[in-house]
């Protein structure tokens, strides 16, 4: 019995790959596709696997993986902001995708300075710790991804098409038509629209786009676009907030705004209460986005599932990594060099909105 004691820790001490195969009775190579997260696994031989790496004590080394493999089962997540509800919910997605996968994720917080990007894309990213980025909401430009492309570094996009480089993106232009059309559907004549400040309107230029798309609504409805009703904010709850009171403690005040994000409507609900305006009643606000908080508000809007795409671009990235890998239906697939991959959307109808104010 004392000797059994001895050889058992005699063999957890020494355990390595090739005695994990031997007690799971699988390959040395399953039992590596199994401990380091792979796809292209067997659920009962990941299991197996799990169970003699356990058993034995033996842990996977990662450093000698990458050094055989070229692989750092890392992927850089580079975005301009972490406190925008967007990015943080794009960031959740992309995590605990790459999670169930074995990959860690590095997170790179570039603010809205250009330089900043620069010096990371041309330092930080090129020394190799990454095997593939994922950008959100910034535009790369064509020296960037071939950067990129030179190391073999996969890059997937959020928030618009990217040249040369896999992309996820919803369309901004016809959805702000979309939300746009449902007041004007409603009977509303007098319509405002809560875009972004100048200073976000960089890269995809979504603030822009947004109010592009309400300008042609209200265009072809022969509605008149008031510059007065065209206001400004940041995308937060705080800056709406301040912006509403402005537009509403007018003399003369539209009867529905349209906010370019879901915060945005969310402070306008908060400045009409204000003022005595009821919602819908007196006014009718709609918001883009998808945020938690709309139902708490019964906001109108269209969600984009921002988590969901940022799940999708980790899974792009995966498959480009792990072309042979068996994925959601059990194939194997030849995987695209790029993907421009349109995002579905949902428009959601709450008790924000309504007919117009007799």
């Amino acid at each position: 019995m004392a000797a059994d004691r001895w050889e058992r820790r005699r063999v957890v001490g020494l355990a390595g790959i090739k005695d994990v195969a031997d007690r799971a009775g699988l390959s040395i190579a399953t039992v590596s596709r199994a401990l380091s997260g792979k796809a292209n696994v067997s659920p009962k031989s990941r299991q197996l696997a799990q169970a003699a790496a356990e058993e034995l004590g033996f842990v996977p080394s990662y450093h000698a993986s990458s050094l055989a493999s070229g692989r750092n089962h890392n992927v850089g997540l580079v975005v301009p902001s972490v406190h925008r509800w967007y990015f943080s919910s794009v960031m959740e997605g992309v995590s605990v995708a790459l999670l169930d996968a074995g990959y860690d994720l590095t997170l790179y917080n570039v603010g809205f300075q250009p330089e900043r990007r620069h010096s990371l894309l041309n330092d930080f990213l090129l020394r190799k710790r990454l095997d593939a980025v994922i950008a959100v909401a910034l535009v790369l430009s064509d020296s960037e991804i071939k950067q990129l492309h030179a190391i073999h570094r996969p890059i997937v996009g959020i928030g618009g098409a990217l040249e040369g480089a896999s992309s996820i993106r919803i369309d901004d232009a016809r959805l702000a038509r979309m939300a746009t059309d449902h007041l004007i559907n409603l009977g509303h004549t007098r319509i405002a629209h809560m875009t972004g400040l100048a200073e976000l309107n960089q890269d995809f230029k979504l603030p822009g786009i947004r109010q592009g798309g309400f300008e042609e609504a209200m265009k072809a409805a022969g509605l008149s676009v008031r510059p007065e009703w065209q206001v400004s904010a940041d995308f937060t709850i705080q800056g709406a907030y301040a912006c509403a009171r402005r537009l509403l403690g007018t003399a003369e005040r539209p009867t529905a705004v349209f906010a370019a994000s879901d915060e945005m409507g969310i402070g306008t609900i908060l400045a009409a209460r204000d003022f005595g305006l009821r919602v819908p009643q007196d006014l009718s606000v709609i918001g883009m986005d998808g945020h938690e908080l709309g139902e708490v508000f019964g906001l109108t809007t269209i969600d984009q599932d921002a988590r969901g795409q940022g799940a999708l671009a980790a899974k792009l990235l995966l498959e480009r990594l792990d072309p042979g890998a068996k994925h959601d239906a059990g194939q194997t697939s030849a995987v695209p060099a790029t993907v421009d991959r349109e995002y579905r959307t949902e428009f959601i109808i709450r008790s924000s909105t309504a007919v117009p104010p007799a």
